[in-house]
């Protein structure tokens, strides 16, 4: 606690702090699933439990080992606690303890907690955080009811109240882990768990900073323009996600093709469409169907959800400010506008930064896994993409890897969970130049 005293100061930049707690609680994470009583057999290797750990901090959910039958009870809780903290942010946690204790927050503890929540002003962040917890309580209470009636009648009470809380925690926090092998194909069907699962990976892929602007102000006309971005984003991807998956797997006989019934169709359609961008849980199986459907979710990984968020990727609002841009480019207007508002320059460079990092992380990840990945480079690619955007659908890739392929997507989850753009500012502090130099043309395209 000394650390964060009002008289302290941090000896690193906050970004960078931050990755180091997250660090610290994924090794921490992994010490434990290496315990005998973490395992429902064999002890996990350390290898296997600093993967899972990585996957649960950075709410990814691509797995090594099964969840469900080769954790123990206490190894599902320790997964689903680093979940939590991986989800809300280390820092709100950090906040609640000390506020508790009565313990003063100083300027730099604040300024902290402000790096994590991506919030512009301080003023306003301890509102933030008494929201974020009212609407984590909430939301995770409603899933756990939702979903325990699927489970508990199937189940008996406490292994079915457990499987529902397991499932609310991992949904809201965007994990897409599971305690099945096969996600939650068993219940594509069931209109509780396609109604409850999808909401809460939904609410909690808007970013806190939208959800506290709707509760602050609750009319869409006095919205902030990041708010709006987000939900007009995320509502586009959405119906675009699943109208197309619906289009293209109708008749697929390995997927939708393969029920006869329509609200089965629609119902494991809906939510194959809008679980890519974030949670990384399935009902229909992902190495079956087609191409243009898996190129589909692999652009949804990518783009991610809301900043801010429990979700990964490069963001939705990354996503609408490049349209935007291109759109301003195509009518030669030197301003980009959008709902009575305009876009600086500095913008849209964060955006181009945020995408050609996120870009050469693919990249580079992908091409060091390849090195002695003996596979199907496309089932690579997909697993890379999903490492980023913290997504943790998989095509089956990620069970085969090496050590060194596994070496290569902890580091990417952690990258992703981070954020590209965090990173790269708190690595190289920017020095403004003093030295002004002619401007310069070059021809483009």
């Amino acid at each position: 606690m000394k650390l964060l005293s009002s008289r302290s100061r941090l000896p690193l930049p906050a970004p960078l702090l931050l990755t180091l707690v997250y660090a610290v609680f994924g090794l921490t994470g992994a010490a434990l699933l290496c315990l005998p009583a973490a395992s429902a057999a064999e002890p996990l290797t350390f290898s296997e439990a600093l993967f899972t750990a990585t996957s649960a901090v950075t709410v990814t959910g691509l797995v090594v080992v099964d969840t469900g039958s080769d954790l123990s009870f206490f190894g599902q809780v320790i997964v689903a606690l680093l979940i939590q903290l991986g989800g809300l942010g280390l820092m709100v946690f950090a906040t609640l303890v000390m506020l508790s204790l009565g313990i003063p927050i100083g300027f730099e503890a604040r300024r902290f907690l402000k790096e994590d929540l991506g919030q512009t002003s301080l003023d306003d962040l301890f509102s933030l955080v008494g929201l974020i917890f009212r609407v984590v309580l909430i939301c995770e209470a409603i899933g756990v009811v939702l979903i325990g009636i699927v489970t508990i009648p199937e189940f008996g009470w406490a292994e079915g109240l457990w499987q529902a809380v397991f499932h609310s925690i991992s949904a809201f926090n965007n994990a897409g882990f599971a305690l099945f092998p096969d996600s939650l194909t068993r219940w594509g069907g069931n209109p509780f768990v396609n109604i409850s699962v999808p909401l809460l990976f939904i609410v909690g892929g808007l970013g806190f900073g939208v959800l506290w602007d709707m509760a602050a102000v609750r009319n869409w006309r006095d919205l902030t323009l990041h708010s709006k971005l987000t939900l007009v984003g995320t509502g586009g991807l959405i119906v675009t996600a699943v109208t197309l998956i619906a289009i293209l797997e109708w008749s697929n006989a390995a997927t939708l093709g393969a029920f006869t019934d329509w609200d089965d169709k629609l119902w494991r359609a809906w939510f194959q469409g809008v679980t890519p961008r974030t949670a990384g849980f399935n009902t229909l199986d992902v190495n079956a169907m087609r191409e243009p459907s898996v190129f589909l979710i692999t652009a949804l990984m990518f783009i991610g959800g809301g900043t801010t968020s429990t979700a990964g990727g490069i963001k939705v609002t990354t996503f609408v400010v490049l349209l935007l841009a291109t759109y301003a480019f195509i009518r030669r207007r030197q301003d980009i506008r959008a709902f009575g508002r305009s876009l600086g320059v500095e913008e849209v460079l964060k955006v181009l930064a945020l995408l050609t990092i996120g870009g050469m992380v693919i990249f580079l990840g992908a091409f060091l896994i390849s090195l002695t990945f003996d596979g199907d480079v496309e089932l690579l690619l997909f697993e890379v993409v999903s490492a980023f955007g913290t997504v943790g659908l998989s095509r089956g890739a990620t069970g085969e890897l090496d050590q060194m392929g596994r070496v290569v997507i902890i580091a990417i989850m952690f990258i992703g969970r981070v954020g590209p753009l965090m990173l790269g500012v708190a690595l190289a502090a920017a020095v403004p130049s003093r030295i002004k130099l002619p401007k310069a043309q070059i021809h483009l395209g």
